[in-house]
């Protein structure tokens, strides 16, 4: 990676590569959206990206960071869509409520009531991901594939709670494809149509299989 190479450059290739990869599966690349993953990323280098490049999905992994620099950036870019990519916290979840517009790492039941219960004291209802285990690790967030049924019907039938999507991350000694496939069939086995999975090392494996959305980082602002 070229030291004179800028964010927005950077961009452009990450761009380019989601069409090719988009066609190559005989997909419209409209379909798939870029989350720009803006973790530890300083408001200074992620207007740019607003201003100049027009990218107006983001992601970030801790609340407290967002709450930090995402509200200005709002003011001046009201339509852009603040993605949370990080476990969530219950004592975190009347924030998250109020400053994203997506929360993606929805993953058991005590957090589920949370939010339902903040969606309605805050009159704010962000679109909801439920985040899945699907390689199982124990020091990951996410419910279990062989749950995630039943915890979908729970958030949907219980509480009212309107489940757009999952959201994964494969383990990363292992081949992603399997696991982008697994999320995908209980995806469409519970009418889901949005899929967030891939980042910036498996996205292309991740569009073949069905992602709408890729959360990509690093391939955009360097290592962290």
């Amino acid at each position: 990676m070229s030291t004179q190479e800028t964010d927005i450059d950077r961009l452009a290739q990450v761009q380019s590569r989601i069409r090719r990869a988009a066609r190559d599966a005989g997909r419209d690349p409209a379909e798939i959206r870029l989350v720009c993953v803006s973790k530890t990323i300083g408001a200074d280098r992620i207007r740019p990206l607003l201003a100049t490049a027009g990218r107006r999905e983001f992601g970030e992994n801790r609340v407290q960071e967002a709450a930090e620099k995402w509200p200005a950036l709002r003011a001046a870019f009201p339509d852009l869509v603040l993605r949370l990519i990080g476990p969530l916290q219950t004592n975190k979840v009347r924030d998250a409520v109020r400053l994203f517009d997506v929360i993606e790492t929805l993953d058991r039941p005590k957090l589920a009531a949370e939010i339902a219960v903040h969606m309605a004291r805050e009159g704010k209802r962000p679109r909801l991901l439920v985040q899945v285990n699907i390689g199982e690790e124990p020091q990951k967030a996410g419910v279990m594939p062989a749950d995630a049924d039943n915890f979908i019907l729970y958030c949907r039938d219980e509480l009212g709670l309107q489940i757009e999507g999952l959201m994964c991350i494969p383990p990363v000694e292992h081949l992603a494809s399997p696991y982008f496939a697994q999320l995908a069939a209980i995806a469409a086995r519970n009418g889901l149509k949005h899929l967030s999975m891939g980042m910036t090392s498996d996205f292309e494996q991740a569009i073949k299989l069905g992602a709408t959305e890729v959360r990509v980082g690093s391939a955009i602002f360097g290592a962290r």
